[in-house]
């Protein structure tokens, strides 16, 4: 079976370490056991990295030891004509960074919280990859991994 490539935004990321418990931190550990591959964009740990600073900067380091047990790799930055193409789906530059960040990544699934830009946005249906919340997506991966 090919290794199914999920993407966390930074919203992700922040619920997969607040709770421990969760879709998102499942996400991780299915990582840490190599079942999946967790990826993230350089825009997306920028992001994380700002937000844990200023909302919670003591689990930083809990940050750091979650991605790492999961194996998270880290893809490229998305480049401007990556980010412009996006863009006709996602009016927000942000999103549609992070968006281009997961298609450089080839990913097979974004998840994400982001209600207003991503996950009530049909016109992402277009995207070769899903985009649904941590929920979703472990019932994405029960599918795909009960089939294979």
């Amino acid at each position: 079976m090919p290794e199914l490539r999920i993407f966390l935004d930074t919203s992700a990321i922040f619920a997969a370490v607040l709770p421990a418990t969760g879709g998102a931190r499942a996400l991780l550990k299915l990582g840490e056991s190599s079942v999946i591959q967790i990826w993230v964009g350089p825009a997306v740990l920028m992001g994380a990295d700002e937000v844990f600073r200023r909302k919670a900067p003591d689990l930083l380091p809990l940050l750091a030891a979650l991605l790492h047990r999961a194996q998270a790799q880290t893809g490229p930055a998305a480049t401007a004509e990556q980010q412009a193409s996006v863009a006709a789906w996602v009016d927000y530059a942000p999103d549609a960074r992070v968006v281009a960040e997961a298609l450089a990544c080839q990913a097979d699934y974004l998840v994400t919280h982001d209600q207003e830009h991503l996950l009530r946005n049909p016109r992402l249906d277009v995207l070769p990859c899903k985009v649904g919340t941590p929920g979703d997506c472990l019932g994405w991966l029960r599918q795909r991994l009960i089939v294979s």
